[in-house]
């Protein structure tokens, strides 16, 4: 579960910078460009950041409910957790996919969530 709250952290790092810092600094270093390249894009990074909040919040959620909760309670923060982090994934294998120039920020997009799905499914599996 630690690595799925470090995926989290990170997704609203990127919901940060691209919502709300888009011409900052750190998103320029991070996404590349200039502010006035990335001027243009700002709406579209706007919504985009958000859709990274909401799998943040899904994977905290899951989290606090799968440590926290009883019964199937438990059962449902892990499916949160799973489906916050393969969707996290998945993005990052799309944007692999799609753009080799950004293969190094999808490796560092799905790192975490990769790293948290596989130890879930091993302590499924360990019982």
């Amino acid at each position: 579960m630690a690595a799925a709250l470090l995926a989290g952290a990170l997704h609203v790092i990127i919901f940060w910078m691209e919502s709300f810092a888009w011409e900052g600094p750190l998103a320029r270093k991070t996404f590349g460009g200039t502010a006035e390249e990335a001027r243009p894009h700002a709406f579209y990074a706007y919504n985009q950041g958000f859709y990274n909040l909401f799998l943040a919040v899904e994977v905290v959620l899951g989290t606090v409910l799968a440590w926290t909760a009883g019964g199937g309670l438990v059962w449902a923060g892990f499916a949160l957790v799973v489906f916050g982090c393969a969707s996290m994934l998945g993005a990052a294998i799309a944007l692999a996919a799609k753009s080799a120039e950004h293969r190094a920020a999808a490796a560092k997009q799905g790192a975490l969530p990769a790293l948290a799905l596989i130890c879930l499914l091993a302590s499924y599996l360990v019982g």
